[in-house]
């Protein structure tokens, strides 16, 4: 659907059939009055999610404020990707498979795979609190159990022993100066969700740096990136010595973003 028909069929509770069966009938006045208010803060450049509260992710239902990002049909591509890698392992029937989110956010990924591999245990972390709270809702809404930490990365000393067969991850990925010339609707989206630093690469640089000692032998790192971040990213992996990039798939833009990473025998 639109924007224009997921307003009116969330506001008038129409499916998108009714809504056009019913087009005829006019609004009372406290439809038109909550239809007005959304229209002027949609005009003002908020995203319609914030305004809703709600999205939609891999099919299922998110719900999404201000203190978390709003999840892009980009990072379904990560998701398909750990789907894709995951189910071919021989072993994922008979392994539980451990699992670690960095930087959940909305939770959107964690409880995505939790929804689509029963068969596993699931860690997600997130430096802001109240984003592990939306996230913890999202887990509640889905039917899902995961273990949610707040932790900058590895930090948490729960995390300092932990062992993962794939660790997952969207980090923050915009250039600090290019913050400003974003589109309008990404102002009112967390900041620290955004701010990848100076060259927009921090949070890779710390990820592939400490990721090693997190993953279990010839365990998955599958991470989302930004456009024309491939080629310094493939070298961060290099100078690790520890991480072999086996693919990296494209977006529907034919634009890199999501790197799947090895982690070798060393």
């Amino acid at each position: 659907m639109n924007e224009a028909e997921l307003l009116f069929t969330e506001v008038l509770g129409y499916g998108r059939v009714g809504l056009y069966q019913n087009r005829h009938l006019l609004l009372d006045e406290a439809q038109s009055s909550l239809i007005a208010s959304v229209l002027k803060r949609r005009v003002r450049g908020e995203p319609l999610p914030y305004i809703l509260g709600k999205t939609e992710f891999m099919g299922l239902h998110f719900i999404v404020n201000r203190c978390v990002l709003i999840p892009r049909p980009e990072t379904e591509i990560l998701i398909e990707t750990a789907l894709k890698y995951v189910t071919k392992s021989p072993n994922h029937q008979i392994t539980r498979l451990n699992i670690l989110d960095l930087g959940t956010g909305s939770g959107c990924i964690a409880v995505s795979l939790a929804k689509f591999l029963p068969n596993t245990t699931i860690t997600a972390t997130d430096i802001s609190e109240e984003a592990i709270e939306i996230a913890r809702q999202n887990a509640l809404i889905n039917n899902v159990e995961i273990n949610f930490l707040c932790s900058d990365l590895f930090n948490n000393l729960k995390l300092r022993t932990s062992r993962f067969g794939l660790i997952v991850s969207n980090p923050p990925y915009v250039r600090r100066q290019d913050l400003n010339s974003l589109q309008p609707e990404i102002s009112y989206e967390p900041g620290i969700a955004l701010d990848g630093g100076q060259d927009g690469m921090d949070f890779y640089r710390r990820i592939i740096r400490d990721v090693p000692d997190h993953l279990e032998e010839k365990g998955f790192l599958i991470i989302e990136i930004g456009y024309a971040q491939s080629g310094p990213i493939r070298k961060l992996f290099e100078k690790s010595g520890f991480l072999e990039i086996i693919d990296i798939v494209k977006d529907y833009n034919n634009i890199d973003r999501v790197i799947v990473a090895r982690k070798n025998l060393r």
